[in-house]
């Protein structure tokens, strides 16, 4: 199983981020995996943002819940995450990760059995 992150790059304040995972190797539709999204803003850790199931049940970070949705497209096999109104502060290297069991807030990487290589996004006018 691979995943491939892949989005805008350069994204300006107020507006709304969608990134997409692509998911080859696999099917997710038959997967009972659950899919995460991880962000690694400059100099600074991992931050946990927020989980699918395969089922389609969510749970995000309560920080970020309020400007942040996940979805996945089994049809496409893909992820996706938004995130509303973004500043300067959601410049980061965004992942996406998946798991066989539920992980939810901050964990080691080697957590998850697969990760993405991660799509920068800078949030700037």
């Amino acid at each position: 199983v691979q995943l491939q992150e892949s989005g805008p790059g350069l994204v300006k304040p107020s507006q709304t981020l969608s990134l997409s995972c692509t998911v080859s190797g696999a099917s997710m539709a038959t997967l009972f995996y659950y899919w995460a999204w991880i962000r690694q803003p400059p100099g600074k850790g991992l931050e946990w943002m927020g989980v699918i199931s395969y089922s389609g049940s969510t749970y995000y970070s309560p920080s970020l819940e309020s400007r942040t949705s996940i979805a996945r497209d089994t049809s496409n096999n893909q992820g996706t995450l938004t995130k509303s109104s973004v500043t300067p502060d959601d410049t980061a290297v965004y992942y996406c990760a998946a798991s066989k069991t539920l992980i939810v807030g901050e964990t080691p990487k080697e957590s998850y059995d697969y990760w993405g290589q991660g799509t920068p996004v800078t949030v700037s006018s």
